[in-house]
């Protein structure tokens, strides 16, 4: 079926002739409609396009953002429901927040973990902020562990307070959980039952899911409306995906 899927897709070169001539304006438009896919002669748009940019070659990353935006916009469109579910209650911020950031992350992530303070800074300037944390263990034994209780803080209305002692206490080992664990005020025999039922292995499994379907291979990762970003990117960056999510 992969292999059927691609084939049926539309090139990369294609795709970015189209997205170039998107940016002409109406003349790229005709053209286009006139030589692309159906038109008979990609030839004569590629050298419509080519010229163009030897003149305008400042045009080329615009291009190349607004393909990487429609391939993400394309990733997104079949599991955005499930991406933006936030139904385990592993909430960050406005749990009604009209914009929606969404983070894949792991415990043992130093990068995750420096990311803390840019997300601590996004609610602070963004009331209407709803973050979505994906727990994503991938990293280490220790860092299941973690997410576990974390999807059993959530149970209890306490996912932020053990998301922050979490990545305060260091790596996920075991006394590093419990001290998170109590530091969030969790009730533990409730907590520790949560944490071994089989609704949070599901949560593990369809995150793990969710990732692969985007093309996440690692931690953080981030869903801002159509746009998806991998890496510690700073919080001047993810503001930026935010403020371009709540436009549209």
């Amino acid at each position: 079926m992969a292999s059927e899927s691609r084939s049926n897709a539309p090139s990369a070169s294609t795709l970015v002739l189209g997205v170039v001539c998107a940016l002409l304006g109406a003349g790229g438009a005709l053209a286009w409609n006139a030589f692309g896919p159906g038109g008979g002669n990609k030839a004569k748009v590629e050298a419509i396009v080519r010229n163009y940019l030897l003149v305008h070659p400042e045009v080329l990353p615009e291009a190349m953002a607004e393909l990487e935006r429609k391939q993400s916009a394309g990733q997104l469109a079949g599991v955005r429901t499930q991406v933006e579910d936030a139904s385990a209650r592993t909430v960050l911020g406005n749990p009604q927040g009209k914009v929606t950031l969404v983070e894949f992350s792991d415990y043992a992530c130093t990068y995750c973990r420096h990311s803390v303070a840019d997300v601590d800074g996004l609610i602070a300037a963004n009331p209407d902020l709803r973050v979505i944390v994906r727990e994503l263990p991938i990293l280490s034994p220790g860092s299941a562990d973690a997410a576990r209780m974390a999807i059993a803080a959530a149970e209890q209305g306490r996912y932020a307070e053990f998301h922050k002692a979490m990545f305060e206490a260091g790596r996920p080992d075991p006394a590093g959980i419990e001290t998170a664990a109590r530091a969030a005020g969790l009730d533990m025999a409730r907590a520790r039952t949560i944490a071994a039922s089989p609704a949070a292995e599901q949560e593990l499994v369809r995150n793990l899911t969710l990732a692969k379907q985007l093309g996440f291979s690692g931690t953080p990762s981030w869903v801002a409306g159509e746009e998806m970003l991998s890496g510690a990117l700073g919080k001047d960056r993810l503001a930026e995906a935010i403020a371009k999510a709540r436009s549209r």
